[in-house]
């Protein structure tokens, strides 16, 4: 009768934590794709990776973020974003052609709005898994050299961010998991996040 009642305990609790590790995956795919979904990259590709072409990349960047913050100041979702985005990548690769122009540089620059595969980047206040994101990607000449990405949108990138992680987080509709995740606070979810980015990024590339 014990032995019984022991077999009926062990596969209730083996029945339990299966269940538990299920409904905590499917936790975090959602999770994952939310990021897939509400999260923009910007993705700016220098010509080279000498150093005149990496500081015009980092110049570029600055310029771009601050036309963005401008651009998407009223944007209340990704969608929104992306139409306004869709919508300005002229005025995008404009900007950025000031920014060679005036160092006195004739590179072409080229602005698409799509989808690219991302390995784990980890920025200042908060670390994104791997995965397909939505990205801005900004081409400078050649676009052989080494590249610059963050987010924006949400806005993870602005300084004033660093400081109010949780606040735009939370504003852009993630949850309580989902921040906790990407700021550190959860590190195993994160870990969770970014096995299931790996997986994402294999069958994209297929």
């Amino acid at each position: 009768m014990d032995g019984v009642f022991m077999k009926k305990m062990i596969s209730f609790l083996l029945f339990s934590i299966l269940f538990v590790s299920i409904f905590y995956v499917f936790s975090c795919y959602q999770d994952k794709v939310q990021l897939r979904r509400e999260v923009i990259r910007l993705h700016v590709v220098a010509n080279s990776d000498t150093e005149a072409d990496q500081a015009q990349k980092l110049r570029v960047r600055d310029a771009v973020n601050a036309y963005l913050m401008d651009l998407l100041e009223n944007a209340n979702s990704a969608d929104d974003a992306r139409k306004v985005i869709s919508s300005h990548l002229t005025e995008l690769e404009a900007t950025a052609k000031d920014v060679l122009k005036a160092e006195g540089s004739d590179f072409a620059v080229h602005a698409t709005l799509t989808e690219e595969t991302f390995d784990v980047r980890e920025y200042d206040t908060f670390t994104l898994p791997s995965g397909v994101y939505s990205s801005l990607r900004i081409e400078l000449g050649a676009a052989e050299g080494r590249n610059w990405w963050c987010v924006v949108f949400p806005a993870l990138c602005l300084p004033a961010a660093g400081e109010n992680i949780q606040d735009v987080t939370t504003a852009a509709g993630f949850s309580e998991g989902l921040s906790g995740g990407i700021t550190g606070k959860y590190q195993f979810r994160f870990f969770v996040l970014d096995l299931l980015g790996q997986a994402e990024k294999f069958f994209f590339n297929q």
